[in-house]
C-alpha cells in the first residue's frame, strides 16, 4: 500500500533545470512477478511534451502511474524539482499532477460539480472559465439546466466528446505541474475530435506532459518520442529523426504502419 512519507517535504521551488526524472527505475507487481520496467533512465524537462509508444504491456500505464504514486518504484528513484515523490506528501504530489484518462471518470452529479472536482471551493466563475478553456461551455450553455445538468452514472448521458472536454476542464481549473494524457482510442464524431485537440494542445501549452499516445500526429508534434519496448526505453527522438533511422519505429512508420500500431496498441506493434 502506498503511504505518506514518514519525514516529507515540501515541493522545492520550480526552476527551469528542474523537471520530472526517472533513475534506474525497476518495477514489478511482487517479488515474483516479472520485471515490468528495467532500469529506467529519463529526464522530462520542465514545459516538455513526451509521447510514449509501446506494445500493450511494455509498461507505458505503469510508468504513468508511478508519477501520481498510484504505485511505488521497487527500485530506483523519481524526482520532481528535485525532491524525492516519496518525500513528497500525497496531497501535495497529486495536487501537482493532473491525469486525463482515456475513457474520464465522471461522477453521478451535476456538471460543475464534475469540473470543480479539480479544485474544492472553486467559484462558479473559475469553473466557466475552465469550461470555456477546454471548448466546453458552449455545449454547455444549450443544455436546459446548463451547468447544473446531471450527468448519469459515469457521464452517460453526455457524449464521449464532451466528457473528454469536462475531464480537460477539470485539468484548467487544477493547473497542474505535470499533466498525463492516455489519449482515446474510441473514435469521436469530427466535430468533437477537432474541439477535443483544440483543447489538449491549449492545456499541454508550457505544461510538463507526457502522453500514452495512439494517434500519429500527436506523436509528430510531441517535443520528444519515446518507444518502450520489454520495459526498457529502446528509441528515444523526435519523430522526424525516428522516422529516418533504422529501428522499430522507422520499420513501422515506412511500412506506414505507424498509425495501426498506435491506435491498435497490439503486442506484435508499437
Amino acid at each position: 500500500a502506498i503511504r505518506e512519507p514518514r519525514h516529507s517535504e515540501a515541493l522545492p521551488p520550480a526552476s527551469e533545470s528542474s523537471g520530472l526524472v526517472f533513475h534506474d527505475v525497476w518495477f514489478r507487481y511482487g517479488t515474483e512477478e516479472p520485471w515490468i520496467l528495467r532500469g529506467l533512465n529519463l529526464a522530462i524537462r520542465p514545459g516538455e511534451i513526451v509521447a510514449l509508444v509501446g506494445a500493450s504491456g511494455a509498461g507505458k500505464t505503469t510508468l504513468a502511474s508511478l508519477i501520481p504514486r498510484f504505485w511505488d518504484a521497487t527500485q530506483g528513484t523519481i524526482t520532481l524539482r528535485g525532491a524525492d515523490l516519496r518525500r513528497i506528501p500525497l496531497i501535495e504530489l497529486r495536487t501537482a499532477v493532473g491525469i486525463v484518462p482515456q475513457e474520464p471518470l465522471l461522477f453521478a452529479d451535476t456538471i460543475a460539480a464534475n469540473i470543480g472536482y479539480g479544485k474544492p471551493h472553486a467559484t462558479q466563475e473559475e469553473i466557466e472559465q475552465a469550461a470555456r478553456h477546454a471548448y466546453a461551455h458552449e455545449f454547455i450553455e444549450t443544455l436546459a439546466s446548463g451547468y447544473e445538468t446531471p450527468v448519469g452514472e459515469r457521464g452517460v448521458r453526455l457524449s464521449g466528446g464532451q466528457r473528454q472536454r469536462i475531464a480537460i476542464a477539470r485539468i484548467f481549473l487544477k493547473q497542474p505541474e505535470v499533466l498525463i494524457l492516455d489519449e482515446a482510442t474510441s473514435s469521436l464524431d469530427s466535430e468533437s475530435e477537432q474541439l477535443v485537440e483544440q483543447a489538449l494542445e491549449t492545456v499541454m501549452r508550457g505544461r510538463t506532459t507526457l502522453i500514452i499516445a495512439h494517434r500519429l500526429r500527436t506523436v509528430q508534434r510531441a517535443d520528444r518520442v519515446l518507444v518502450l519496448d520489454g520495459g526498457e526505453i529502446s528509441e528515444t527522438g523526435s519523430h522526424a529523426e525516428l522516422a529516418a533511422g533504422v529501428g522499430l519505429y522507422a520499420r513501422l512508420y515506412q511500412g506506414q504502419l505507424l498509425e495501426t500500431a498506435l491506435v491498435s496498441d497490439d503486442e506484435a506493434v508499437i
